[in-house]
């Protein structure tokens, strides 16, 4: 061993060290990360529930997936703005805020989208179904 990489080795640990820090899951990025997750979830339910409502793909519930698509993007949409309000730092503090904004975009676009499709639901529906 020479005596270089003798010395360079606690700097290499060090520097590992404080890159695991960086990139650990705090709570901020927990809550932004799984608010983004919903928000997601609600996008592409509340897309599937607004091609189904158009009677493009099959038949479903689809009164019932508007309301899921618009009860996760309005949980997004608060959760997200909640973590944004909270955060005292920029992006790549820990703080959650990339994973917030996300979470309040898409928190937007599942919301219109429930909405849309619910909206939609009720004016194909049939003169005989309940709305």
């Amino acid at each position: 061993m020479s005596v270089p990489f003798v010395l360079a080795a606690p700097a290499a640990a060090h520097g590992s060290a404080q890159l695991a820090a960086v990139y650990s899951v705090t709570t901020g990025r927990l809550v932004g990360g799984t608010a983004a997750l919903v928000a997601l979830a609600g996008v592409v339910i509340g897309g599937l529930a607004l091609a189904r409502s158009a009677g493009r793909v099959g038949a479903g519930n689809r009164r019932s997936r508007a309301i899921v698509a618009m009860v996760a993007g309005l949980f997004g949409l608060v959760v997200g703005a909640l973590n944004l309000a909270v955060a005292d730092g920029g992006p790549g503090t820990g703080n959650g805020v990339v994973g917030g904004a996300l979470a309040l975009v898409l928190g937007l676009i599942a919301a219109v989208l429930g909405r849309l499709a619910l909206t939609r639901s009720r004016r194909t529906a049939a003169p005989g179904q309940a709305r």
